[in-house]
């Protein structure tokens, strides 16, 4: 063992997976209105302000927290419906097209179009008490649908397809959600947890929480609007993050940033 080595700081990452999340946030910059992102994208905090209104039925909460999650992500103008998973399936949508640009600050369905030009977006009436977790997934839907219309393919292939629109979707402001319900503790007794509530996480807490220091240096977000909605035991690797993006040269890995 090396004696210099013994107050060695650890990486916060593998060199591999940070390569790869810095790779998967230019895939994006590149190819989703990285203008949109500087000037209007923001840090989607899951609080009453961000998602407000009220609703008498699961499906009501539903299509009132999706309306939230297209408002922020830019995507009001697209035609979508949502329902119960139960009654809907996502099917692979390569012809889908939107009329205009893909991503804007207010917009109005077309509501001339025909059914089958709606997206369908299935929600999971369980996860009504877990918000957090029905935002996440939302935001993850929204990227399935939008990655699907990116000019190349994303790094590392199809294989990693839910991983990348993980970062996708982090990538439009929802990072804080994915970060905090990419593990969920099941509790001391089997009647607190219902796992049916809960998201399918591709991404570890460490790389949802890397992702999103991502988003928040490159948007200038100071630490401390971010840590206050974290989870208390990602406050600290999020700051290491933090400090090791800074360490790097993101205008050289990824696209120009806007001066």
């Amino acid at each position: 063992m090396a004696v210099f080595g013994l107050f060695t700081e650890k990486p916060v990452l593998e060199e591999e997976s940070i390569q790869w999340i810095l790779d998967a946030f230019s895939w994006s910059l590149e190819n989703f209105n990285a203008d949109f992102f500087y000037q209007h994208s923001v840090l989607v905090i899951p609080d009453n302000q961000f998602f407000s209104g009220r609703a008498d039925s699961e499906q009501g909460m539903a299509q009132l927290i999706f309306n939230n999650v297209k408002r922020y992500a830019g995507i009001s103008h697209w035609p979508t419906r949502v329902q119960d998973q139960a009654l809907c399936a996502i099917p692979n949508a390569p012809s889908f097209e939107v009329k205009g640009p893909l991503r804007i600050a207010d917009g109005v369905v077309d509501e001339s179009l025909a059914d089958e030009q709606y997206l369908q977006v299935p929600f999971n009436p369980q996860q009504i008490n877990n918000p957090e977790g029905m935002i996440a997934t939302f935001a993850h839907i929204v990227a399935h649908y939008m990655g699907q219309m990116a000019s190349r393919p994303p790094p590392g292939g199809v294989e990693y397809w839910p991983h990348v629109t993980e970062i996708l979707a982090i990538y439009l402001g929802f990072g804080l959600m994915f970060a905090n319900s990419a593990y969920t503790f099941r509790g001391s007794c089997a009647s607190c947890y219902n796992p049916l509530a809960n998201r399918d996480a591709y991404l570890t807490e460490q790389q949802s929480t890397y992702a999103l220091a991502v988003f928040a240096v490159l948007k200038g977000i100071p630490n401390s609007a971010v840590t206050r909605h974290l989870k208390s035991h990602l406050k600290g690797f999020y700051k290491r993050a933090v400090k090791d993006i800074n360490q790097r040269n993101l205008g050289e890995l990824l696209i120009k940033v806007p001066e």
